[in-house]
């Protein structure tokens, strides 16, 4: 554990450095893409287009766009202006080293915690933030884990100096981890016997924290609507933190992976009359996507980067699930579900786009699809004027690994495009810089 972190802190020792030793920062203001190709999303393509920000907003963008006085110019020829990109589930902010507990903070104790806020723990000086948004991504999903109501996930721009500075806005998504039927792995031994068993007790542990929030939302009405100081009602944090989810006021992010427990979970919502429901994961979405659909449940789907949930299915039904669900009719957005890996979303898109998805429909879900789910396709999810100016430039198609992304924009902050893999890939490559004799290197003798 001492060697862990030992490394851990030399790492974040390592930051990037600009020549006069500063950390460099992002900056606002007012900037001019020009001579760039735009994909818009919305308003499909522009070429040689200009792209105006002005403090954290799109002020222009066009064909025939005035670069405004002292505006600083940045010439995009032969590149293209797009969307920033949104993951629609990570833990991004909130693990840093998976061996460390200490750098760990998505799971507390217990079943239920609903009353838990992913914000509040969120680290806005996390080493994994500018790998991740030198990719492209610009806002995720940050989601606690853990237990039934493991507590409430938030929407974060990956730049900012405290989590409220990063809050996107948007939607609170309550989050539910939906009762596993299946085994854990092929180290789960128990009989079918054992786990309908364990499946029933799960799923009437959920009923029961239910009925309870349910009646605790009537108690709650009704002592408002004919207040009481001699017959106020007891303050339960783990009922209020429940309140506006069963009054239908914040979504409720079901996460839940196969087949059966999918069915399960549209039975619930239905029984429970629920309507502001998104469902995530839905690694066999595929199975049921027709009834998924009929629901009119909006998944959060992925990681599209994975294997096949059983033995005998084809290699690729992991790539291909979310193109089949869109196919059917489902609202789509691809989540990473990362935390260190948060960088590869764009990657997920593009498996996703090649196994039958299509490439503007993957990059639909990857930027206003969620969006539009998470309520935010106001300032967010395509290139308008009048939106927050979250977007990247790049030399090619972002969903293919020979790409490079040359500048990114959060919030309208101009980012360096540096972080410590890039930093360190340089100190490594130039080694000997600096010496007057380099070493020489001897090889082993036998």
């Amino acid at each position: 554990m001492n060697l862990l972190l030992t490394l851990a802190f030399a790492l974040l020792l390592m930051q990037p450095q600009s020549q006069d030793g500063d950390v460099p920062k992002g900056y606002q203001g007012t900037f001019a893409i020009t001579n760039a190709r735009i994909e818009t999303v919305t308003n499909g393509v522009i070429e040689n287009g200009t792209l105006v920000i002005r403090g954290d907003r799109i002020e222009a963008v066009g064909a025939d766009v005035t670069i405004p006085p002292g505006a600083e110019v940045i010439d995009a020829a032969g590149m293209t202006v797009y969307p920033g990109l949104i993951d629609s589930g990570t833990q991004l902010g909130l693990a840093e080293i998976g061996a460390v507990h200490e750098t760990n903070d998505f799971r507390e104790v217990g079943d239920l915690n609903p009353e838990l806020e992913a914000l509040s723990a969120v680290n806005p000086n996390s080493v994994l933030i500018p790998v991740t948004r030198v990719s492209g991504v610009t806002t995720v999903v940050t989601e606690p884990s853990g237990g039934l109501f493991p507590g409430v996930a938030a929407l974060i721009n990956l730049v900012g100096y405290t989590p409220e500075q990063m809050h996107a806005g948007g939607v609170r998504m309550m989050t539910l981890e939906f009762p596993a039927s299946g085994r854990r792995g092929f180290f789960d031994r128990r009989s079918d016997e054992d786990l309908k068993k364990a499946a029933e007790k799960a799923l009437k542990k959920l009923n029961d924290v239910w009925d309870r929030a349910v009646l605790y939302a009537r108690i709650d009405s009704a002592y408002h609507a004919a207040p009481d100081p001699d017959h106020k009602p007891e303050y339960i944090p783990e009922m209020h933190a429940l309140l506006p989810v069963v009054r239908g006021e914040m979504p409720l992010m079901i996460k839940v992976q196969r087949e059966k427990d999918i069915r399960a979970a549209l039975d619930w919502v239905q029984e429970r009359g629920l309507t502001n429901v998104v469902f995530s994961g839905v690694a066999e979405g595929w199975r049921v996507a027709d009834k998924i659909a009929e629901a009119g449940i909006p998944c959060l789907v992925g990681p599209v980067l994975s294997t096949p949930t059983r033995a005998y299915d084809r290699y690729d039904k992991a790539y291909a699930n979310a193109g089949l669900m869109r196919q059917a009719g489902v609202t789509v957005a691809l989540r990473s579900g990362e935390s260190e890996n948060v960088r590869n979303l764009p990657f997920n898109a593009g498996f996703a786009a090649a196994y039958g998805m299509g490439r503007e429909e993957a990059l639909r879900a990857v930027t206003i699809a969620p969006a539009e789910i998470f309520g935010i396709a106001d300032d967010y999810g395509s290139l308008e004027p009048g939106k927050k100016a979250n977007l990247f430039i790049a030399d090619g198609d972002p969903f293919e690994t020979a790409t490079h992304i040359r500048q990114v924009f959060i919030d309208g902050f101009k980012i360096p495009m540096t972080n410590r893999q890039i930093e360190l890939y340089r100190e490594f490559l130039h080694r000997d810089e600096g010496r007057l004799t380099p070493v020489k290197v001897v090889p082993p003798s036998n």
